[in-house]
């Protein structure tokens, strides 16, 4: 489907989710702006609904949602870092199916990373190896990708766990695939993470390991997810939690040109002479309307939850990339499966 198509269905979802939330849980709401309601110069957000907080579907739980990619059809997949991986109906965003995800041992997966290939099959990351695994639709495990052993979890490597490949998107032209670490290796300059890729000869070849890149962080924030732009540069989500303040989330889009290959660097202290990716800061989150949103514990704006997910879906009418973003409840009663529709224009540099 074209991606201006996708964004009709996926706009018309959200608005759906909208009237659905009337028979959600008491503890659901939506909103949906009039119009368009601006968090920066660069982005404005049309609306959020909770109307999947705390439900089920088929008996699994729909929630710990912590990444989204869509589909061929415009349908979008939702994973779950507790293993499930539900397909969304393309107007409702209601869950139409979920399958359970195993590694090769019948183990589930800490699932945190998602993408579509071209013939349809998941490639989702886990953070507990770090690994990358591909599976069919039905969840059928196919194979996995290599790892390089820096960042595999200590002792095998130098990663912490819970704190590796995070996001997962694949490049324009499809043969090029990133993964972003959450946190970074030991030995690392705290907050400059690394980026690693796999290539493809073609675009039926099997990924093989290629560059990696250094991108620095906010001081005290972690990356959630990065997601390649039609233009092959990366929007990628920044976040952190402060007890008793709440959650903060920033996104950026980054720039890997001129930046350096950074797999045969021991160490990266940003004063080394490596070039990390360029950053440019699109929207703090906390600066968008609140639009009514409700929060179920302290946050600098209610609108705000713990967001790991994020995809674009397509384009406006003006050019601006239209995104779908959602938030990771941990199955927690004092947080919030939410799904927000956002649009961003892209400046033309990346500056920082």
């Amino acid at each position: 489907m074209r991606m201006r198509s996708v964004l009709a269905t996926v706009t018309a979802g959200l608005a759906a989710a909208t009237c659905v939330a009337a028979a959600a849980p008491a503890n659901a709401h939506s909103g949906r702006a009039p119009g368009v309601h601006a968090c920066s110069p660069a982005v404005s957000i049309a609306g959020y609904s909770d109307a999947l907080d705390k439900t089920t579907y088929d008996g699994t739980f729909v929630g710990n949602l912590s990444a989204l990619a869509v589909d061929r059809g415009g349908r979008i997949a939702a994973l779950s870092d507790r293993s499930s991986l539900f397909t969304l109906d393309r107007e409702t965003l209601k869950p139409t199916s979920v399958v359970n995800l195993v590694d090769e041992k019948g183990a589930a997966l800490d699932s945190e990373g998602l993408a579509v290939d071209y013939d349809g099959t998941r490639l989702v990351t886990s953070e507990t190896d770090p690994s990358v695994r591909r599976y069919e639709r039905d969840g059928t495990l196919v194979g996995s990708l290599p790892v390089p052993d820096a960042l595999k979890v200590a002792p095998a490597g130098r990663a912490t766990s819970n704190l590796t490949f995070e996001g997962l998107t694949l490049l324009p032209g499809g043969r090029t695939l990133l993964a972003a670490m959450e946190g970074s290796l030991s030995g690392d300059t705290a907050g400059i993470v690394r980026f690693q890729t796999w290539d493809r000869a073609t675009r039926q070849g099997d990924f093989r390991l290629s560059a990696q890149y250094g991108y620095r962080a906010d001081t005290g924030l972690g990356v959630s997810e990065a997601q390649a732009t039609p233009d092959g540069r990366l929007l990628v989500l920044e976040r952190g939690f402060t007890a008793g303040v709440g959650n903060t989330v920033r996104l950026y889009l980054a720039d890997l040109r001129h930046a350096t290959d950074t797999r045969r660097v021991d160490t990266l202290t940003g004063q080394d002479g490596v070039r990390l990716a360029r950053k440019t800061l699109l929207a703090d989150l906390v600066n968008c309307p609140s639009l009514g949103a409700r929060a179920k514990q302290p946050q600098p704006n209610p609108l705000l939850d713990n967001i790991e997910g994020l995809t674009i879906t397509g384009r406006t009418h003006d050019g601006r990339l239209q995104l779908l973003l959602v938030s990771d409840d941990n199955q927690n009663a004092v947080q919030t499966t939410r799904l927000y529709s956002l649009s961003a224009r892209l400046p033309h540099t990346v500056n920082g």
